[in-house]
């Protein structure tokens, strides 16, 4: 939802941002989806630790190499149908490890009811994108749906930043997740049923 709505329009912004850290060295948009997945790995190694500032960090970075990756590969025409591909992978697996890694955090706690929360919103987490994807096999454009990535690492930056506040985050995503796929169901059936 928020993704469509801003589109590609902070990509001047990122790159710019991009070309003063790294100094104009040439990076590979792939090499930035990498270390965008890695920064996905360790917040997950820091929610299961407690370390949840650390945790917060870490996503962020992640959700900015993966805003980032796209905008350097249109602003230097590397974008590839690979690199889409690419990228497409290891968001999931940056989102399915971070939700592990809260998985985790409530098991070992005992919290065997929250795990269980953290699971049903794990399921919805991957079904969103592997809706999409199924939806686009079939030709048909499918951005529909409250919870797309952006919004769900806008929850969990919340939950992490207000530890507090993580359980009921937790239970927003199972819930608004589920309700995402079944727009997107919706969505595609209405547009392949005229």
């Amino acid at each position: 939802m928020v993704g469509a709505w801003i589109g590609h329009s902070l990509d001047h912004f990122m790159v710019s941002g991009y070309r003063f850290i790294f100094k104009n060295k040439t990076i590979h948009p792939n090499v930035l989806t990498i270390f965008g997945m890695c920064f996905g790995f360790a917040a997950s190694a820091c929610i299961i630790f407690e370390y949840f500032l650390a945790g917060a960090i870490a996503l962020l970075l992640s959700g900015l190499f993966d805003m980032l990756d796209g905008a350097l590969a249109r602003s230097t025409g590397k974008v590839t149908a690979f690199g889409g591909f690419f990228d497409s992978v290891l968001d999931r697996y940056a989102d399915l490890v971070i939700m592990g890694g809260i998985l985790v955090f409530f098991i070992m706690r005992n919290d065997v009811v929250y795990g269980f929360i953290t699971f049903i919103a794990a399921i919805g987490t991957a079904i969103i994108p592997y809706a999409r994807a199924r939806a686009e096999a079939a030709s048909v454009q499918c951005n529909a749906g409250l919870l797309e990535r952006p919004e769900r690492i806008v929850l969990l930056l919340i939950g992490l930043f207000f530890p507090p506040s993580l359980p009921y985050i937790i239970i927003i995503l199972s819930v608004l997740t589920h309700i995402t796929v079944i727009q997107r169901i919706v969505h595609v059936y209405k547009t392949l049923n005229g």
